[in-house]
């Protein structure tokens, strides 16, 4: 079974009041937020924003396995589960504090852009050895 500790890079999130829909729980939007937040998280380690690539979300999802309420503080681990030629797919985990248990898992497909002419290219190798360094702090519980 997959755990927080599995993930290398976790990213703490409060659960707005505004998060909420009519029905009381955290709406389904507001999960895509969070990953999107747990993923910039991740990519301010691997300076990725100083390269000459954007990153583009091609395709994602999201589990939902527990409704989240107001308050509740997550805990948004984030991984990076396959590195392609131009491209990487995310995994992540929502964990609530509130009831110690998963609320959702996801995954995304992100890919490599150049900036200047908006189209697919390889990954920057500086990148990809920043992730394979990130992804052993997981594999070493560091």
């Amino acid at each position: 079974m997959i755990e927080l500790k599995d993930y290398p890079v976790i990213y703490e999130q409060k659960v707005a009041w505004g998060d909420m829909d009519l029905f009381g729980h955290v709406n389904n939007v507001q999960y895509y937020r969070y990953m999107e937040s747990a993923r910039i998280c991740y990519f301010d380690e691997l300076n990725i924003f100083q390269q000459d690539v954007l990153t583009v979300v091609a395709s994602n999802q999201c589990k939902y396995l527990n409704s989240v309420f107001y308050p509740d503080q997550l805990k948004i681990g984030v991984r990076v589960e396959e590195l392609r030629n131009s491209a990487m797919r995310m995994s992540y985990l929502i964990w609530s504090v509130q009831q110690q248990k998963i609320a959702a898992t996801g995954e995304a497909v992100i890919v490599c852009v150049d900036k200047v002419n908006m189209q697919k290219t390889a990954m920057p190798e500086i990148i990809r050895q920043n992730i394979q360094q990130i992804e052993l702090r997981a594999q070493h519980n560091i």
